[in-house]
């Protein structure tokens, strides 16, 4: 007779305070070697060799283990293999020192999978589908790694469910945000270009500043997101990027910035292009230059299956967790590609309040998860595997 729901969560609970130790091992490890984006080779062979079961390679860096079975469809769990560009300014003895560093918690993810796989694979019998682990490159940088796996080995496994868990910083330490419906924006960026003609400084009338009216431009595009986009919709644009000139004295040839566009609609998403384009085409003509704008679509808006969150909602209060206000956010989160394969769910796992922990953004140099994190991220992805796997 199988297990029921209830028992099979208690032993994956038993099983992943078992293994927590060896986990946050680990996950000091990979603290301390981060690596970046398309280039997570040593990150991806660490974390398998902790694997009970043998990977396969998908999507350059990333490996795919399957636990239990093959009498159903598995239910994947994704965890995140990239650290970022960043200078860790943690006093961890464990700290990164090569200026790349896990500043969004990818370690803590990836251990915590760990633990869960092996607590799976002590009780592989009474599991209602295979655990499909999924270590996904390039969660940071484009191209995306969860679109490459979409398009590679992983579509041919053909998972029931893909689920995820996230630490985040600005949510209590015990609570977890799993809600139902879009809960991350759509996003898009936009490498800018404006061609002027050089002259001396001294002299502007005899050239056409491309920096001026990339200054305005920068500054249009902000004002006209609010003009474009109904105010009850979520919509952000960010320029992050301005690039123009070599010297004080000097109107360059050329000026450059980069920006992102957020949205939850499509047609939302679409009236953003179109401002881009609108924006710095018009405003470097008037400025006398020659203005481009070139989209790059990013990620699809990121949608939780109701079915899911709501099985996992029950077997979290049962795990103790509490539920965390709602939480949806402008910020992306390229595991929406995946929704391409099967239903999605992804729950956020509060920081907060954590013994010892100093409360840092996400992608701060300060931002150090606790070693308590492991085991927390641990238990939500077991709720979140049993909930796609009964629901």
């Amino acid at each position: 007779m199988p297990a029921s729901t209830d028992a099979v969560f208690a032993r994956l609970l038993e099983g992943i305070a078992r293994e927590e130790s060896r986990a946050v091992e680990l996950r000091r490890r990979l603290h301390a070697h981060p690596e970046l984006a398309h280039a997570e080779r040593w990150t991806a062979e660490a974390v398998a060799a902790e694997l009970p079961v043998p990977s396969t390679v998908d999507a350059g860096t990333g490996r795919l283990a399957r636990v239990g079975v093959e009498r159903a469809a598995p239910v994947a769990v994704r965890a995140e293999l990239d650290g970022l560009p960043i200078e860790e300014r943690t006093n961890a003895s464990f700290r990164a020192r090569s200026g790349t560093m896990h500043a969004c918690g990818h370690d803590v993810h990836m251990a915590a999978l760990v633990a869960l796989a092996r607590a799976a694979a002590a009780i592989v019998e009474d599991l209602p589908a295979p655990l499909l682990v999924v270590l996904q490159p390039s969660e940071e940088a484009y191209p995306s790694g969860a679109q490459l796996l979409a398009r590679g080995t992983l579509a041919a496994t053909r998972p029931a469910a893909i689920v995820a868990a996230h630490v985040h910083p600005e949510l209590a330490w015990g609570s977890v945000a799993l809600d139902a419906g879009p809960i991350n924006a759509a996003s898009d960026s936009v490498e800018i270009t404006v061609e002027g003609s050089p002259a001396h400084g001294a002299y502007p009338h005899r050239g056409r500043d491309p920096v001026l009216a990339l200054a305005q431009i920068v500054v249009a595009m902000h004002a006209q997101a609010g003009r474009r986009v109904d105010p009850l919709h979520p919509a952000v644009v960010n320029v992050g990027v301005i690039e123009g000139g070599g010297a004080e004295n000097v109107i360059p040839q050329r000026a450059r910035a980069r920006a992102a566009l957020r949205s939850y609609r499509d047609e939302d998403r679409e009236a953003l292009r179109r401002m881009a384009v609108e924006v710095v085409e018009g405003i470097a003509a008037a400025h006398g230059c020659r203005g481009s704008a070139e989209i790059t679509e990013g990620e699809p808006v990121l949608e939780n299956d109701e079915r899911i969150v709501d099985a996992a909602r029950a077997l979290l209060r049962d795990a103790g967790f509490a539920p965390a206000p709602e939480w949806r956010s402008c910020g992306s989160d390229d595991m929406a590609f995946l929704g391409e394969l099967a239903p999605l769910a992804l729950a956020f796992v509060g920081l907060a309040g954590a013994s010892g922990f100093a409360e840092r953004p996400l992608h701060h140099p300060e931002l150090l998860p606790p070693d308590a994190a492991v085991a927390s991220v641990a238990r939500v992805q077991a709720a979140l595997y049993l909930a796609a796997a009964t629901a």
